[in-house]
């Protein structure tokens, strides 16, 4: 599986997200960068976490903007895996493909730090690896992490089995305690905490590495002839 790493002014998650993909599970993956026209060459794309643009405007904003985006949501309508952490997240719900926004934390400052995570559907193609209920531990690392939508939205979330991912403990202010959310057609999957950051016990805790072997996983059985 060939993975597109996209990379905007700002990024700085690429590397770890590179990392998880081509050392961890020796999968292919290229960094991408922001003004690519053409991504009919990869399998899946993994938009990083950071500070796109500087965070300006709001996080995302002008990243959605980009070039690249146009390829993005082209794959998105091929039904390609789509990934966005936390930034990634971000420039998700800032171009439509996911619901909501990402607001400041509650306590307006900056969290780093490792959180408990429950998965809350693992029948997706990011999740099969996990099981449902499931606790895990993923580092998060951001400022504006803190989910929001309207009731109709949030009604239609849970009607559609769309919520993925809940913080364990609320701590930045997130409805319901959202973490990570995906499209109604279960191919896009937006989360603030950092699964390309524990996908090692050398670096602190593995958790995340089932979600990448998730996506490999689904991703084989679906295109890749078993005769």
């Amino acid at each position: 599986m060939k993975f597109a790493v996209i990379v905007f002014p700002g990024s700085n998650c690429d590397l770890d997200m590179y990392h998880a993909v081509k050392d961890e599970l020796g999968e292919e993956a290229e960094y991408v960068w922001h003004d690519s026209t053409d991504l009919s060459g990869y399998d899946g794309i993994l938009l990083p976490g950071g500070f796109s643009y500087g965070d300006y405007l709001r996080c995302g904003a002008i990243a959605q903007s980009s070039a690249v985006m146009d390829e993005v949501k082209k794959a998105v309508e091929a039904g390609k895996p789509v990934l966005g952490i936390c930034n990634g997240f971000q420039i998700l719900t800032e171009a439509g493909l996911l619901p909501g926004v990402l607001l400041r934390n509650k306590n307006l400052k900056f969290m780093c730090k490792t959180v408990g995570l429950k998965v809350e559907n693992a029948n997706t193609l990011f999740t099969s690896e996990y099981a449902d209920g499931q606790e895990i531990q993923i580092p998060i690392a951001h400022g504006e992490g803190n989910y929001y939508c309207d009731d109709a939205t949030y009604e239609q979330l849970k009607k559609n089995n769309q919520i993925v991912f809940s913080y364990a403990d609320d701590f930045n202010g997130s409805r319901n305690n959202i973490a990570g959310i995906i499209n109604e057609r279960g191919n896009v999957l937006g989360m603030m905490p950092h699964p390309e950051r524990a996908v090692t016990d050398l670096i602190g805790g593995s958790d995340g590495l089932a979600l990448f072997k998730s996506i490999v996983k689904q991703w084989r059985e679906a295109n890749v002839s078993h005769a």
